[in-house]
């Protein structure tokens, strides 16, 4: 009888497909990526920890901002070194004279069509003042510094800590931001 058992027990087994985590954060993610975000696309849910492992550049973006056109050079750097290990993740404000009005389908749209933004982008969310969403929180706390305006940036290296920020005036192409990131691609996990 037990064997008997074992036998429609095991065959259950192998007829039951497993289980998949859809956007499971990894067991050693950072506190820092331990965030949850919808992605601007669809709104569908998007775990940062995807990203542990990875360098990061974190930006507030805007559509109607004297600085938009950084957008054409986040995605040239998200192209030329996302192989190696970089990921832009984009995140537009309203915060700084109300230069992202739009809808998040709007924005989706805007940044596709203008200028074939193919990096990670996720819902429009508060980056300063009193309520910042809770990844800018802790990257202001862990810098001393908040966004001043659109296209602030932070640099997190592949441990999830942040290394540096740079204001809206540092173009993405910058030899600070790229020698940077040429850097802390070389560098390895720590474990």
């Amino acid at each position: 009888m037990i064997c008997h058992l074992a036998r429609w027990s095991l065959a259950l087994l192998l007829l039951v497909p497993p289980i998949t985590l859809v956007n499971a954060a990894p067991a050693s993610c950072s506190p820092l990526l331990s965030h949850t975000f919808l992605r601007l696309q669809d709104e569908a849910p998007q775990n940062l920890c995807q990203y542990q492992g990875k360098v990061v550049l974190v930006v507030n973006t805007a559509s109607y901002c004297g600085f938009t056109s950084q957008y054409d050079g986040l995605e040239k750097l998200y192209a030329k070194y996302k192989d190696r290990g970089l990921v832009v993740l984009g995140f537009p404000s309203n915060d700084f004279g109300q230069q992202e009005p739009g809808s998040n389908k709007e924005i989706a749209d805007f940044c596709k069509n203008t200028y074939d933004v193919k990096f990670p982008m996720f819902a429009k969310s508060s980056v300063s003042g009193p309520n910042p969403n809770p990844l800018f929180k802790m990257l202001i706390a862990k810098t001393g510094t908040t966004p001043k305006w659109n296209f602030y940036k932070y640099l997190i290296d592949r441990n999830g800590k942040v290394v540096d920020s740079f204001g809206s005036l540092t173009q993405p192409n910058s030899n600070s931001i790229t020698g940077e990131i040429e850097k802390l691609l070389g560098e390895k996990i720590s474990g």
